[in-house]
């Protein structure tokens, strides 16, 4: 089953790049027609025009996290203070402007070359749904405006209300850093610029495996690419693919429903532009509204995969659509009588701090990865592609330099113990969260496990 964003973008553009037959030779071949993939591949021909660069996607650009996420171009600037501890005041200060400027970069390449990704820069709304959420972003956001790098100004209560259209949101600060896209029109658009530089595309070619040397030799069902260097941006795919990097990341789902059109309604309730609202939970509810007027609600942290495999139920309807609704129209009583048009998930990398990391595969010299967005990628992916690039190009600079190069920060427990894990800490949460929104004290049990969570939560608390 095609996810919605991509179906859409898919009607208006429905050519396929041909499969990779027989035997080929580039200067970069990426693995993954994704953000990642795309955005490496750009930067690079526009650092050296004279590059040959090859992608192969095993199905269709944006088929994977790119084409299915919630469209919501989002910055670092409230997780300060992991970056801080990860990576040092100066990098972290470094790496909060720099994810801010990505929005504005994306929005400008996206005018630049004519991609219609229905991008709005209307800012984001993070808001308290309970009690116990009010205040939780105060002390990073103290920090970053002693830094003189805050974005975020608090709101009155009644304002987050009248600009989230819910009364559900008690408290909120808002942040004009932030944007929305269609996610599937914007990796589709990615894809004709990159056709349009001179960058081959190959779909429906999955790698099968790859041997290293002088050059690399990526070998398909139907042929073989050699090339100079390799970039591997499959994301929560690496995890199955790469037994070294299994206990890197956990593969979570992501689910989301979209209604029908309902413009007016929208209007109504006071949805009138394209800001994204986000809550404090540490598996957020997060929604927006599209330009054709539809409201799109989606949560984090569902479906554990074992063993970090891409489960059947990730090219699925959700199986949490009619949990997804019933909260829809509980942010949302006046669109009860709205039809949902399609629900669907997909996978998420989370790394244990919640942040990509990149790196050379086992110390090679020439074979490069780059995942773990931790289900924030839209915007970070475009450094993803300044880090990636940088790397190949063999570049000196703050990205190339940048701790995020060293590979991952931490790993999980070993199966089945991150598994079952995964299942008791997401379950607490769900009863800490169910608690707190009945304004009743949680147990202290379920508060201690919730904490294991926090570094792939969307925001530092602390």
């Amino acid at each position: 089953m095609r996810p919605f964003w991509l179906e859409q973008a898919l009607f208006r553009d429905g050519e396929l790049a041909p499969a990779l037959v027989g035997d080929h030779t580039a200067d970069v071949a990426i693995v993954g027609g994704g953000f990642t993939g795309l955005w490496t591949a750009i930067q690079l021909k526009q650092q050296n025009p004279a590059l040959d660069i090859a992608i192969i996607e095993s199905d269709l650009c944006g088929a994977g996290a790119s084409g299915r996420n919630g469209g919501c171009l989002l910055t670092w600037s409230t997780k300060f203070f992991t970056l801080r501890r990860l990576f040092g005041e100066a990098e972290a200060t470094r790496l909060v402007n720099a994810s801010e400027a990505a929005v504005q970069h994306i929005a400008d390449f996206c005018r630049a070359h004519r991609i219609d990704a229905e991008l709005r820069l209307d800012g984001t709304l993070y808001t308290s749904t309970a009690q116990a959420q009010i205040g939780v972003l105060d002390p990073v956001l103290r920090e970053l405006e002693a830094r003189g790098i805050s974005s975020w100004q608090p709101l009155a209560p009644e304002e987050v209300q009248r600009r989230s259209g819910s009364a559900k949101n008690l408290s909120g600060v808002f942040s004009p850093n932030a944007a929305t896209v269609h996610p599937g029109k914007l990796v589709r658009g990615l894809r004709r610029v990159a056709l349009e530089m001179g960058i081959r595309i190959h779909e429906r070619t999955p790698m099968l495996d790859f041997a290293n040397g002088a050059k690399v030799t990526v070998r398909t069902p139907s042929g073989t690419l050699r090339a100079g260097k390799l970039v591997l941006a499959i994301n929560a795919w690496m995890a199955s693919r790469f037994p070294q990097f299994e206990r890197t990341i956990a593969v979570v789902s992501s689910d989301m429903v979209i209604t029908e059109k309902c413009p007016e309604l929208l209007q109504q309730i006071g949805l009138s532009n394209g800001v994204s609202v986000l809550d404090s939970r540490t598996f957020v509810y997060y929604y927006r509204t599209t330009m054709d007027g539809r409201l799109m609600l989606g949560k984090g942290g569902n479906t554990f995969a074992w063993r970090g495999r891409i489960l059947p139920v990730f090219d699925q309807r959700s199986p949490y659509e009619q949990a997804l609704t019933a909260s829809l129209r509980e942010f949302f009583p006046a669109l009860a009588g709205v039809p949902i048009t399609a629900s669907w998930n997909g996978p998420s990398d989370r790394s244990v701090t919640g942040f990509p990391f990149f790196g050379r595969l086992d110390d090679a010299s020439n074979v490069f990865y780059g995942f773990g967005y931790s289900g924030n990628g839209v915007g970070p992916s475009y450094m993803g592609g300044q880090v990636l690039s940088s790397l190949v190009l063999g570049l000196d600079n703050a990205w190339s330099r940048s701790p995020l190069t060293r590979g991952p920060c931490g790993h999980f427990p070993p199966e089945p113990i991150r598994y079952i894990g995964s299942l008791v800490v997401r379950n607490a949460i769900r009863r800490k969260e169910n608690a707190e929104d009945h304004n009743r004290n949680p147990w202290l049990l379920d508060k201690m496990l919730s904490k294991f969570a926090n570094a792939a939560g969307k925001a530092d608390k602390a």
